[in-house]
C-alpha cells in the first residue's frame, strides 16, 4: 500500500478523474505528540519554597520564615506562598512582589509576634493590610487611634446632609473662580448652622433653608436660603460648629487643598417680624500654589 502525504505530488494525466487518495491529501490527522509537546500541556507541579524565605518587594529585601507567610490561612500572602500559584524570583532567587515595600515590615512584624505599627504609620499600614488581606491586623489597627476616632468621626458626618457634595462643590467652585481671575487663590461664603430647636416658634429648618407659617389663618410657606456659596446644616448631635469647620477643613487638606476660613459675620436677612437669620458665614481661602 502507498502512502500519499501532502508533500507529495501527484503524477499522471490532468485529464483522468481524481482519485479517493488524491481526496485524502487533503486532511491529514494530525502527528502523534512528541513527549516535549506532552510535557508541555501538562499543568504545572505545585511550586516548592524553602523553609526560610527571601523576599523582593518592590526592590526592598526581606527574609523570613514560610511559616510566618502562612500564619493566617485567609490572606493573600498564605495564599500567593501555598504553592498553588507561581511567584517569579529576581535575579538572585528572591521571590518578587510587585508592590511599595515600605510598609511591608510593618505587616511582617504583625505577622511575626503581633507587633503594632506607630500612630503616624497606621493610615499607611492599614492601606497595605486591605491590600494582602489580613484580616487579624485590620481589626486591631481599626481599635487604634488615628482610625478609631475616624469611626467617631464619620458617625458624626453621617447626620450631615449632602456633606461629600458640598465638599465637592467647594472646590470646583474655588477652581473655577481661580481659573477664570487667573489668581493663585480663590474665595468664597459658606455657611455652617447648627439648629437643634427652632429659633422662633414660627421656625421650621428643612435642610438648608428655613421654612415659616405666617399664621394658622395665613398658611403662606416663606422659605429663605442664605446668600452663600455651600451651607451645612442643620444637625442634631454634641458636636458644634467649629467640630464640623474642622471636619470641613481636614478633609480638603487630605486631598492635598490649602484652605483657611474665617468668620465674617451673620447672615442679616429680615425673615418675618423682628426676627433675622442670624446664621455664621465663614469666608474660605483656597490656595492652589
Amino acid at each position: 500500500m502507498v502512502v500519499v502525504t501532502g508533500q507529495n505530488k501527484v503524477s499522471g494525466n490532468p485529464d483522468d478523474a481524481m482519485s479517493s487518495s488524491d481526496a485524502e491529501d487533503d486532511f491529514q490527522e494530525p502527528a502523534t505528540p512528541t513527549a516535549t509537546q506532552a510535557g508541555q500541556a501538562l499543568p504545572l507541579l505545585p511550586q516548592q519554597f524553602p523553609e526560610v524565605v527571601p523576599l523582593n518587594v518592590g526592590g526592598m529585601h526581606f527574609t523570613t520564615r514560610l511559616s510566618t507567610l502562612r500564619r493566617y490561612e485567609d490572606t493573600m500572602l498564605a495564599a500567593m506562598f501555598s504553592g498553588r500559584h507561581y511567584i517569579p524570583t529576581d535575579a538572585e532567587g528572591r521571590y518578587f512582589i510587585d508592590r511599595d515595600g515600605t510598609y511591608f515590615g510593618d505587616i511582617l512584624n504583625f505577622l511575626r509576634s503581633g507587633d503594632l505599627p506607630p500612630r503616624e504609620r497606621v493610615r499607611s499600614v492599614y492601606k497595605e493590610a486591605q491590600y494582602y488581606s489580613v484580616g487579624p491586623l485590620l481589626d486591631s489597627l481599626e481599635d487604634i487611634q488615628p482610625l478609631k476616632g475616624e469611626k467617631v468621626r464619620q458617625a458624626f458626618l453621617g447626620l450631615m446632609p449632602y456633606y461629600k457634595d458640598h465638599l465637592e462643590r467647594i472646590i470646583e467652585i474655588a477652581k473655577l473662580r481661580a481659573m477664570q481671575r487667573k489668581a493663585r487663590f480663590a474665595k468664597l461664603k459658606v455657611c455652617v448652622f447648627k439648629e437643634e430647636m427652632p429659633i422662633t416658634p414660627y421656625e421650621c429648618p428643612h435642610f438648608n433653608s428655613l421654612r415659616f407659617e405666617r399664621s394658622e389663618s395665613e398658611p403662606k410657606l416663606f422659605e429663605h436660603h442664605c446668600e452663600v456659596d455651600v451651607s451645612f446644616g442643620p444637625w442634631e448631635a454634641v458636636a458644634d460648629v467649629y467640630d464640623l469647620l474642622h471636619c470641613i477643613v481636614t478633609d480638603l487638606s487630605a486631598r492635598g487643598i490649602t484652605v483657611d476660613h474665617q468668620c465674617i459675620g451673620v447672615c442679616d436677612k429680615h425673615l418675618i417680624n423682628h426676627y433675622y437669620c442670624k446664621r455664621p458665614i465663614y469666608e474660605f481661602k483656597i490656595t492652589w500654589w
